[in-house]
Formats: C-alpha cells, structure tokens, sequence
C-alpha cells in the first residue's frame, strides 16, 4: 500500500499479533498505510504480558496518529487460533498462550475508541479479497500455508467465521489417511503433508535413510555453501533443491503440491469460489509452487468450475490491513 495522503484524517490503529511478533500500522479508510512498525511479542513472558504489549502499543499509535494531525477513529486487532469475533474474545492460542481473553474490551477501554478483534487469517483473507489479488472477485478462498495451513471463504468482502469461531480449517481436511499424524492428533490431515513444516520434516526423515545425489554437472544449478546440511532444510531450501534437480526434494515437493491439490480440490467443492489466494511463507516459492498446483488443481476437477488459482498480494502486511478493515466495518455498523 502507498503512503500517499488522501485528505481524510481518519485514522484506524491495527495491529496483527503473532507468537514471535506484532505487525502494527495506522491506516487510513482507502486501505493505504501511513505507518508501519514492529514489536516484539515475547510470548514466553505469559498472556497478560502480552496483553499489556498490545495494549500499550496500540495507545503509542493512537498517540502517533494524534501527533501527526491525524484523528483516530477505531481499533483491530487480529490473533491466531481461535477467536469469538462477536464476543470480542480471543478464546485459544497456542502461539500466544490466550485463554478467554476479551481483547476487544480492553482495547476498547484503553483507547477509549471501538475496536473489533479478528482472526489472523481471516482478517489477511478479507484484505486480499478487498485490496489484494482477489478484489476482483466476489468469491474468495484465502489459504495461507505456513507452520500449518488454513483459510478464510469471503464472499462480498466478509469472510465466515463458522459457529464456533473456527472456520476455514482446511489444514484438517483428511488427505492421506496412513499419512503423518498432524498436531491434532489425526494421522494424514493436509497439514501434517503440505504445510512448510512438515515439507521440511519429511525431507529430513528421507533424507536421514538416502544417500546424496551425485554432484551436478553443472556447477551453477547448485552453488556450492549455498545450502544448509541435507538433512536441516527448510521448506524454502527443498524447494530450491528441487528446482536444481536433486530428486530426493523433488519427491519431497511433488508429495505436497499433489496432496495441497487435493485439499484446494475439496475446498472448491464445499465453496466453489471464483478465486484461490495462496498466501503464507510457502508462497514465496512463486510459480514453483503455483504451476504444479494449478495442473493438478485442474486435472481434479470434474463438474466444478475451476477457481483461478494466484499468490497473495499484500505480503504481511495483509493481517493488518484486513485487521483496520474489521474494524471500519464495526464503525459502520454503529
């Protein structure tokens, strides 16, 4: 987003908190950002330190935002795991270590502005489908593939939060029933297959019982020290060793974009959307990840409409952004 002043002087204060980090910035109504900045949120200290950190940071950028001329107006703040977004409550986080914490209120109080609380990546769904690569469409599924995989359906701009707070789990969708047992206790959910971490885990349990490829012929394809020891690859170092050719990361890369395939092909029968918006660190791999994912999106797909498949737009800063989005959205609703 650009930094360009639009003559409004409205401001909202956003802020995206993660286990390691927080992403905060003051954005104006059009979506622009007119400051950006990061804080730690050393989650290990315990919820109500975080708590405080949140709170405190969104008063110095309300406090910013005065300084500057400029008038704020609201609050969001996204979380993981799972979030009541009608109470306010941020009700379970791993990450984050909330438990039942009604971080709306306090906010709400601190600043003395109203703020709405929102899932993270639902909220990073509603700003790629408003201001990122699915504004075009009126029927988005946002999948974001990190540590684990979920997504967010926004249909006209709002995305479904389900029941209970926990829609768009699509990382438990069963995809390999014998497969590796995902962090909720099932074997084979797509999580435990195609996320980031578990391309990483998988390489290395391969790699632990497979002797190296022979070197390349050409020294260019792998540059020598480039790459970490075979066996503590990343997500991002099997993708490149698959692209230089090795064959042990190749399986490793085509195991996870066809089982992705599957997920994507069972969300598109539950959603039938327009468009697909991958996002999350596993996008970065581009059109290594986004080609394969497509044909084999597309050789599943049999009386559905196939969904136009594209990566994600607005990068991290998308959690603030749809966090300031939620929060217009309750300005509106007043």
């Amino acid at each position: 987003m650009t930094d360009g002043s639009t003559g409004d002087d409205r401001i909202v204060v956003a802020l995206d908190v993660g286990g390691t980090g927080m992403k905060c910035a003051l954005v104006r109504p059009d979506g622009s950002v007119a400051h950006a900045e990061r804080h730690p949120t050393d989650a290990g200290r315990g919820p109500d330190a975080v708590v405080q950190t949140v709170l405190a940071v969104a008063e110095g950028l309300a406090d910013r935002a005065r300084a500057a001329g400029s008038t704020p107006v609201a609050c969001g703040v996204a979380v993981p795991g799972v979030v009541d977004e009608a109470a306010g409550v941020a009700v379970w986080s791993a990450n984050v270590g909330f438990r039942d914490v009604p971080l709306r209120r306090l906010v709400g109080a601190r600043l003395g502005l109203p703020a709405a609380l929102g899932h993270d990546v639902r909220v990073g769904g509603i700003a790629e489908a408003r201001l990122g690569a699915g504004r075009d469409a009126r029927h988005v599924l946002f999948v974001a593939i990190g540590t684990g995989i979920a997504a967010a359906h926004v249909v006209a701009g709002s995305a479904a939060v389900g029941a209970h707070g926990a829609a768009g789990e699509i990382g438990h969708i069963l995809v390999r029933p014998d497969g590796p047992r995902c962090g909720c206790g099932r074997p084979g959910c797509l999580e435990a297959v195609s996320s980031a971490s578990a391309i990483a885990r998988r390489y290395a349990e391969l790699a632990a019982g497979t002797p190296p490829d022979p070197p390349a012929t050409d020294p260019v394809a792998v540059p020598t020290g480039t790459m970490p020891a075979r066996g503590a690859a990343s997500a991002a170092d099997v993708a490149g060793r698959a692209a230089a050719g090795e064959e042990l990361a190749g399986r490793v890369w085509r195991e996870a974009v066809e089982a992705l395939a599957d997920g994507l092909a069972t969300g598109q029968a539950l959603y039938d959307v327009d468009t697909m918006v991958i996002g999350g660190g596993l996008a970065r791999a581009g059109e290594q990840l986004l080609g394969p994912l497509r044909a084999a999106l597309h050789d599943r797909m049999t009386f559905h409409r196939e969904p136009r498949l594209v990566a994600a737009a607005l990068g991290d800063e998308a959690g603030c952004l749809g966090a300031a989005l939620l929060a217009l959205d309750t300005l509106e609703r007043r």
